[in-house]
Formats: structure tokens, C-alpha cells, sequence
């Protein structure tokens, strides 16, 4: 009997839930098959069968915290399974014809998919079978499946599980509805971030510094370019390279704004590892591009691409999501046209983005209307003062301003 264990999970974390179980008590599994997928404040974890054989045993419920080592299952590799199994898909002999004819509930587990896919497929009585996959290798993500539904909003209403066709491994109800509210448990990775973010507040001297951004000249640079770097090269020329590009440079002449405090100590970093804040399925993450300072614009667009890709697919590895001396985060996409962002603790600052909106600026002796975008830089006043705060911000802008001196410089 093989033991399947919680794996290590990356620094600093001992936890994680049970997202969900890929495999059921009785199932034959090949080795190398996902046989559960785990959750932590970071990633989701996949525990793949270490030997072909017969899952026997489950020993825990979805929902469920788990540690680093504890037992999750067992696995007889001299058993034969219940059903027959076709490798990397989990499609059983039950009867049926194929994977279409399964409820959607069911269809999940036979079909690469992300959770949220999934949910979002149990709440809209979606055949996962028969929706196309853009994701990496295939996978079927949640947009994948809004566009299959064809409204592109997700539904409201509390998702319902599938009778089982075995004995599965027990799951709670994670929901509790009533006409007038639901209650559901926070996921650990939704824990962890509350903690994070109060943690930020309390551990730090929080203060936030505003600048304004003239767009004109790097949006006619965008325009001009962004046709023929997307046909030469195959990279989506946004707004974010720019940004980067101005922030590094920024860096290296306010390096404070780079530093972190260790104890009674400033460790200055001589590199710009950049976090850009994605929003995903999973909830808000943060994946770092490593040495972004010493990369060209087209270098970081495919890289922060690469990225946000893995972040919507829910394939984040720890290196994704570590070793961050700086972020940048952009609620302009969703229309924030002003905000405070809090900090990535125990990083010193962050840098926001807005929305870009037409308004009317002196400009001479003239007023203009000019596209403008407020910026914000969050900071820990404990290491940073006021005055490299706010000039931090202001090379930003005149950089923005004039992004052929980044060229130069």
C-alpha cells in the first residue's frame, strides 16, 4: 500500500485545502495522473499518483486544511480498478458512450479544465465534453466556458453536485443559502490575503503620494508601433511595459523605494524583480518578472504574457510568485479612475495605475483637452521619506512624458 502525502508546497507555507479530488475511491489511476488538486495562498497544487494502481482509500474531505506530510490517501499498486481508465483523462467504462453523455458535474474530471471552469460549468449545466479549450495544452477555462454559454456573465445561482456513480470522498457543503443571503467558507487562498492585507496595515507606516500622467506621447508611440511589433514579433504592445520600463529607471535613482527592512536592518536590492498584480479565477495574485530592469520593452510584454496566462490557468509555479522587490498594480482596467493601493508587504511601495480619461489641462497659456491618467505610490514612511517618495513619482511622470529618454538614459 502506497501512501500519497501532502508535498511540499514552497517557502513559508505548511498548509493547504482540498480543492477538489480528481480521483474517487476505487478509481485505477496511471502514474503521474492528478489524483487531487490542493490549494494554498498562492498556487494550486496537483498530487500526481507516484505508481499505477487502485486509489483504496481517502482520507479527507474537500474543504478540508491539510499540513505538509499528512496522509491523503492510499494507493494499492497490485489492485486492479473498479473501471477501466484511459491515461491523463479519467474516463471510466461505466456504460456510456463517452464523456458527453455525463451531467456537467460529472463531465468535469474527464475533461482538463480549470476549478473555475468547472463551477462555472455545474452552475450553467455546461457540457465541459463539448467545450473548446484555448487554454495551455487544451485546457477549458472559465471564459471558454461563459463564451459556450453564450451570455459571458456567470450565473447566481449556488452550485448543485451530481448523484455519484461511486462512493466519492465526502465533501461538505461549502455553501449555506437561505432567500435572503449565502454563507460561504473562505478558501485559504481568501484567508491568506485578508491576512496579508491587514498585516500590511498594521506592520507598516502606510502612506500614499498622487502625480498626474499627460498619455499623449506614449500613446502615439503605442499607436504607431503596436501593429508591426505584434506581426514582427507576436507581442501585444500595452501600457504596463511602459510603466515598467519608467519604474526601474525610477528605481535606480530612488533605491530606498527598492529596499526592504529586515529586523533593525535596510537591505537595499541592486535588481528589480517586478510584481504586476493579475486578477484571477483564484483571486487576486501577484506574479513577479525577474530582473525586469534589465529586460527590453518586447522581453517584458512576452514574459508578463507568459505570466498572466499561467495566472488565468491556474499554473503559477512558487517562482512566479516570489522573490518581488517592487509591484505594480492597474485598476484602470476595471475603471478605477483613483485609488490608495495597499502594500505588497514587506515590499517598501507600490506603484497604482488608473484609468486614462480625457480632461482639460493648462497647457501653456492654453487649455487642452489631453488623456490623463492620476497615478498613486503607496509607502512604508518607516523607510521612505516624503520628499523620494514624491520624487519617485515625479521621474515616473516626466518619463511617461517623454519615453524617448528611456531610450537614452
Amino acid at each position: 500500500m502506497i501512501s500519497i502525502k501532502v508535498p511540499p508546497l514552497g517557502e513559508s507555507i505548511v498548509e493547504a485545502t482540498i480543492a477538489r479530488w480528481v480521483k474517487r475511491e476505487g478509481d485505477a489511476v496511471a502514474q503521474g495522473d492528478t489524483i487531487v488538486e490542493l490549494e494554498t495562498d498562492k498556487i494550486t497544487v496537483d498530487v500526481p499518483a507516484p505508481k499505477s494502481g487502485t486509489l483504496v482509500k481517502l482520507l479527507h474531505r474537500e474543504g478540508e486544511v491539510v499540513k505538509v506530510d499528512d496522509e491523503l490517501g492510499q494507493l494499492d499498486e497490485t489492485a486492479s480498478g473498479v473501471g477501466t481508465q484511459s491515461s491523463g483523462t479519467g474516463t471510466r467504462d461505466s456504460g456510456l458512450a463517452s464523456s458527453a453523455a455525463l451531467p456537467a458535474a460529472v463531465a468535469a474530471p474527464v475533461t482538463r479544465a480549470s476549478p473555475a471552469a468547472r463551477r462555472v460549468a455545474e452552475e450553467g449545466a455546461v457540457d465541459l465534453s463539448a467545450v473548446p479549450g484555448t487554454g495551455r495544452g487544451g485546457l477549458v477555462t472559465k471564459g471558454d466556458v461563459l463564451t459556450a454559454r453564450g451570455d459571458g456573465q456567470p450565473t447566481v445561482a449556488p452550485p448543485t453536485r451530481a448523484p455519484s456513480r461511486e462512493s466519492p470522498a465526502p465533501t461538505p457543503e461549502r455553501r449555506v443559502s437561505s432567500p435572503d443571503e449565502t454563507r460561504e467558507k473562505m478558501s485559504t487562498r481568501r484567508k491568506r490575503i485578508a491576512e496579508n492585507l491587514v498585516q500590511a496595515q498594521h506592520a507598516t507606516a502606510h502612506l500614499t503620494t498622487f502625480n498626474e500622467v499627460d498619455m499623449s506621447a506614449v500613446m502615439g508611440v503605442r499607436e504607431r508601433l503596436k501593429e508591426r511589433i505584434e506581426k514582427q514579433h507576436g507581442v501585444k504592445l500595452t501600457f504596463m511595459p511602459f510603466f515598467a520600463k519608467a519604474a526601474s529607471m525610477a528605481l535606480q535613482a530612488y533605491p530606498v523605494v527598492n529596499a526592504q527592512i529586515d529586523g533593525d536592518s535596510i537591505v537595499y536590492k541592486h535588481y528589480v524583480n517586478l510584481g504586476i498584480a493579475v486578477a484571477s479565477d483564484q483571486g487576486l495574485v501577484v506574479p513577479v518578472i525577474k530582473d525586469a530592469d534589465r529586460k527590453g520593452m518586447l522581453d517584458f510584454s512576452r514574459d508578463l504574457s507568459a505570466v498572466a496566462t499561467r495566472a488565468r490557468e491556474g499554473k503559477l509555479t512558487m517562482d512566479d510568485l516570489t522573490g518581488g522587490t517592487f509591484t505594480i498594480t492597474n485598476g484602470g482596467v476595471f475603471g478605477s479612475l483613483v485609488s490608495t493601493p495597499i502594500l505588497n508587504y514587506p515590499q517598501a511601495a507600490i506603484l497604482g495605475l488608473h484609468k486614462i480619461q480625457d480632461r482639460p489641462v493648462a497647457v501653456g497659456h492654453a487649455v487642452e483637452i489631453r488623456p490623463m491618467m492620476y497615478i498613486a505610490l503607496s509607502y512604508d514612511h518607516r523607510l521612505v521619506d516624503g520628499q523620494q517618495a514624491v520624487l519617485f513619482l515625479v521621474r515616473v511622470k516626466e518619463l511617461m512624458e517623454d519615453p524617448a529618454a528611456m531610450l537614452v538614459d
